[in-house]
């Protein structure tokens, strides 16, 4: 018997509270009814394991196409509209998708990633009165999300039902949604956050869900007044824009009782803006493998712990290695990367998942996240990988060698600044503008700086933390 598949959210929800609203999109309600007989059209135009790509911003359609391929046994593939075409290209490749549905304010993107992927073009999604071909079970995935690679390349992470399962319970254990929660979710759809961070369990409790395409910070403190929000998830740069609102001191946010932050830490800062306002912050650390949610500080400990993730959600274990790494294990473990079992060995040591963050933990059991021991950049929220970065520098002509690093930065945490070794003169513009071409722009180096040679230790490797220095 399977008891843990996200299917049965809806199914259960469109019996106890069908007249209920479900998600409020800019006005347009879905009741938990009619979400769940939109997801069964449409799950019936689907086959058991094939993968469902689509690039689209969130969307009540979107919602119903997730649970879809949740009653059909099928795996939901969102790709990023922040990307390149040929970062498209390179995911459509990867994960073969036998469907691939594009909203029409993307169609020229998806259009230009078509014509570059080597796959067949996907067929149509058309919904269908034929009985429903397949059905999940826990261990089936759900969600297919990729993730920068450190080797240049992204990699997909699976999601089964039971990681969703396990991980929405665990957030409900630390954190709590009520029925009569109202959700703000601003968090894009082809994030695992998007998903997995209040808006699954949201549905899952019976509560509604005000579901914006996208952030902006002027509409979201609107929201928050007019719709009396309860509950909303961020990164730090959301909570950042919203609070330099010229509105922000004045608004009413007395419906706010609790605003969840990840992604990267929350400065201390703007902890105080928020409390100020009477808003309790709950932070928190995870990573897609873990479907996301691994630490979780509640709000009584936002300052006496601040700089920390806090202590383990319910049902999740952590540890750290001999060299400080931080390890986890749980049922909201994902199982591994999508056709790649190279990758998926290298992601763990004893069944322990590697996190690849160095921490320190106290003798409370909080952990605090020092610094990563994978190559990566946390810019507004996003994981950039430099050697991602790098490989696009490497073939312009004029790049002999390329170094990225991190620095900080006061409006997105981070961003990325980029060292390259000439072999001809070339205009930062135009380096900037050869990145653009293949890359997010969030990935897009802020600096070039040109170089004689790139510092390297006695075995060769580039030392980024001299470069680091002079970023």
């Amino acid at each position: 018997m399977n008891e843990h598949t996200v299917d049965t959210i809806i199914r259960d929800r469109a019996r106890i509270t069908p007249e209920r609203v479900a998600i409020d999109e800019r006005g347009r309600a879905w009741t938990y009814g009619e979400l769940d007989v939109r997801s069964d059209e449409l799950a019936h135009g689907l086959r058991h394991g094939e993968r469902v790509s689509t690039l689209t911003g969130n969307s009540g359609e979107h919602v119903a196409l997730m649970f879809a391929c949740a009653k059909a046994g099928a795996i939901l593939h969102p790709i990023s509209w922040r990307l390149a075409p040929a970062e498209i290209a390179y995911q459509l490749d990867d994960a073969e998708p036998s469907v691939f549905l594009v909203e029409e304010e993307h169609r020229e993107l998806a259009d230009a990633a078509i014509a570059l992927a080597r796959v067949a073009p996907p067929r149509e999604l058309s919904a269908s009165n034929s009985l429903l071909q397949g059905h999940a079970s826990d261990t089936d995935p759900l969600l297919l999300i990729y993730t920068s690679g450190t080797t240049g390349k992204p990699k997909g992470a699976l999601l089964t039902h039971a990681n969703c399962f396990w991980t929405n319970l665990s957030f409900d254990l630390a954190t709590g949604l009520r029925p009569d929660d109202i959700v703000l979710q601003v968090l894009p759809q082809f994030h695992c956050g998007g998903w997995n961070v209040q808006s699954i369990l949201a549905w899952w409790k019976g509560a509604k869900v005000v579901l914006e395409r996208g952030f902006g910070p002027a509409r979201a403190l609107e929201l928050i007044e007019r719709e009396r929000i309860t509950t909303m998830m961020g990164v730090p740069a959301n909570y950042l824009f919203i609070a330099q609102e010229p509105r922000f001191e004045q608004a009413d946010l007395s419906s706010l009782r609790l605003a969840v932050v990840g992604g990267a830490p929350m400065p201390e800062a703007l902890l105080d803006v928020w409390a100020a306002r009477g808003v309790d912050i709950v932070q928190g650390y995870g990573l897609t493998e873990a479907a996301p949610n691994v630490l979780c500080l509640p709000p009584e400990d936002a300052r006496r712990k601040a700089g920390f993730a806090g202590k383990p959600y319910p049902y999740v274990t952590c540890d750290l290695s001999d060299d400080g790494e931080l390890l986890v294990r749980g049922p909201n473990v994902f199982p591994g990367y999508w056709r790649d079992d190279e990758a998926t060995a290298e992601a763990f040591r004893d069944g322990w998942l590697l996190t690849g963050d160095v921490a320190e933990r106290d003798e409370e059991g909080n952990y605090r996240i020092r610094g990563r021991l994978k190559d990566m950049v946390v810019s507004g929220g996003e994981n950039v990988y430099p050697a991602e970065i790098e490989a696009v520098l490497h073939e312009h002509p004029a790049v002999a060698e390329a170094a990225v690093v991190g620095v900080p930065d006061e409006r997105w945490g981070e961003v990325c600044a980029a060292f390259v070794v000439l072999t001809a003169s070339v205009a930062d513009d135009e380096l900037r503008t050869h990145c653009g071409a293949h890359l997010a722009r969030f990935k897009v180096p802020k600096t070039f700086t040109v170089v004689d040679e790139l510092p390297r230790n006695s075995m060769g490797k580039i030392q980024k933390s001299a470069l680091e220095l002079h970023a």
